[in-house]
């Protein structure tokens, strides 16, 4: 075991933090039309039942979830979907590269929530507290190199 890979577990868990936070601020746009609003309109909110309502409904609500660490797995699963039918329906349109079509947000949310549905929440998780996840196991054999 490598000095870093002992703290993997913290490591993941921040990842999830942080991408839980950020991926908040697009719902929070679309629901509230706080951080700028939607669609660029300074106060400029979603239509509610919408695909973009369902979007920030999910973004934001699904986000505060990933970031608690609370039904992890599952709510991962979710919004990996909703990432992938994001870039096929917003971005595809707009050329084949994430770079020409401005999908890499989805293309990097999707894969840090398929990140987390394999391995779990990590650390700093309401699923780990309540020992619905259990902590990453480490071999007796591993050793400091």
């Amino acid at each position: 075991m490598t000095f870093m890979s002992r703290f993997a577990d913290e490591a993941l868990g921040v990842l999830r933090i942080v991408a839980g936070l950020l991926f908040m601020q697009h719902g929070v746009q679309k629901l509230f039309g706080w951080l700028g609003g939607f669609g660029g309109t300074p106060g400029g909110t979603a239509e509610l039942f919408s695909l973009m309502g369902l979007a920030g409904v999910l973004e934001t609500f699904g986000g505060l979830l990933i970031v608690l660490g609370l039904l992890t797995r599952p709510v991962a699963f979710i919004l990996a979907g909703e990432m992938v039918v994001a870039y096929f329906m917003a971005h595809l349109r707009n050329g084949f590269f994430p770079i020409q079509n401005g999908g890499e947000p989805a293309v990097l949310y999707c894969f840090i929530y398929l990140a987390l549905l394999a391995n779990g929440p990590g650390a700093f998780s309401i699923d780990r507290a309540m020992n619905r996840e259990p902590a990453a196991v480490r071999s007796a054999t591993e050793g400091v190199h």
